[in-house]
């Protein structure tokens, strides 16, 4: 039992800590900068819609406000099946820079966008979120990195904000520095294996049409990687998106984001074969296969910290800290934050909160569930 306990304990920190060391310490000796330099090729801003009126004109006018040449910027809404007024304000905006697609029947993100690719104009495609909000650079910091002819694919950062636009600071947030963190060291390494959908760009020459259950933002750079072209973070491609109210709601979506990663990795599993690229293979078992199961050491490490609670002080210390972390996350599941003890335990709480719904996302998966179409995510 001590030898699944320190196994489990080992796993967990590899997988959060080990592997971030590593990775700074290969960033050390190998740094691959990307030569940025000016460059301004055309782009095409895509914005999958499903009922977006509330957000939609705010989202394009920021698009069309970008620090960016204006004959060299489209932005092509995709409006999936939508049954509010989204298509009308879109069709209302006066600027012959904005396009109007309509996908019928509701068929998803993914359908949307393998519909509307071939249709940009842009070198360059762009995806935002139907509530994005990009500083006014943002679009200028991505095209830079694809003045280095070995970039295929860039992704900035996202900020998730209040209601007034300011920063919140809570343990989503604390996970977003952390994610932010690894991927500039993954950069200096060669690629990153982890986006942001609503703030990436790729050569639209290297844009795979993908299945339409399979996740973009997880997808699709996988694909460039096969390529052979780079994946890297702009964290000075900034963007805002406001934070979910409500925990149960960044749960349900974190069920949906790890079920799509996972059968993400499944069909793109030959990547994860050493024999290809022993770098990028290690990469995605560290960073994201093993952080997909990272609940099965969690739940072991409890188990044998039990039945070693007799043999002292140690594992007593161990087992308390281990009871702290899952007593704090109780408020997400019982529906209760937002109080003063909850945003302490914020980053405990997200933590449990990221790994009971990998779990959850891994039972689907066995099961053989896929999820193509969702209620986008609201702040």
């Amino acid at each position: 039992m001590e030898a699944v306990f320190f196994i489990s304990v080992v796993a967990i920190f590899y997988v959060y800590a080990g592997y971030p060391l590593a990775v700074a310490l290969m960033a050390g000796i190998m740094d691959k900068k990307v030569h940025k330099k000016p460059f301004e090729p055309a782009v095409t801003v895509l914005i999958a819609a499903y009922n977006e009126e509330k957000d939609i004109l705010n989202t394009v006018c920021n698009k069309l406000k970008q620090d960016y040449p204006k004959d060299r910027l489209e932005v092509l809404v995709i409006s999936d099946g939508s049954t509010d007024k989204t298509d009308k304000i879109v069709s209302s905006i006066n600027d012959p820079r904005v396009r109007l697609l309509r996908q019928d029947p509701r068929a998803g993100k993914t359908s949307a966008l393998n519909m509307a690719v071939p249709s940009a104009k842009g070198e360059i495609i762009v995806f935002s979120d139907a509530n994005s909000m990009y500083a006014a650079d943002a679009i200028s910091k991505l095209s830079v990195n694809f003045a280095d002819s070995t970039v295929g694919y860039v992704t900035g950062k996202m900020i998730y904000t209040n209601p007034d636009g300011s920063p919140i600071g809570d343990g989503c947030t604390a996970y977003m520095k952390y994610e932010n963190t690894l991927r500039a060291l993954e950069t200096r390494i060669g690629s990153v294996v982890g986006v942001d959908g609503g703030i990436d760009a790729v050569r639209k020459h290297l844009y795979q049409p993908m299945q339409v259950d399979q996740l973009p933002d997880f997808v699709l750079p996988l694909k460039v990687v096969a390529q052979g072209y780079r994946v890297v973070y702009e964290p000075e491609a900034v963007l805002k998106e406001p934070s979910l109210n409500e925990a149960q709601d960044e749960y349900r979506m974190r069920v949906r984001v790890s079920l799509r990663s996972l059968w993400a990795l499944f069909a793109m599993r030959h990547l994860m074969g050493f024999g290809r690229d022993m770098l990028y293979a290690w990469q995605l078992w560290s960073h994201k296969m093993l952080r997909y199961l990272c609940f099965v050491f969690l739940g072991a490490a409890l188990v044998s910290n039990i039945f070693l609670l007799q043999k002292g002080l140690f594992y007593q210390a161990v087992f308390l800290f281990q009871a702290a972390n899952y007593i704090a996350a109780i408020p997400v599941f019982a529906g209760k934050t937002g109080s003063l003890v909850s945003r302490i335990t914020a980053v405990p709480r997200y933590f449990v909160l990221l790994n009971v719904a990998a779990a959850h996302a891994f039972g689907k998966f066995i099961m053989g569930r896929k999820q193509a179409i969702w209620t986008p995510r609201k702040g």
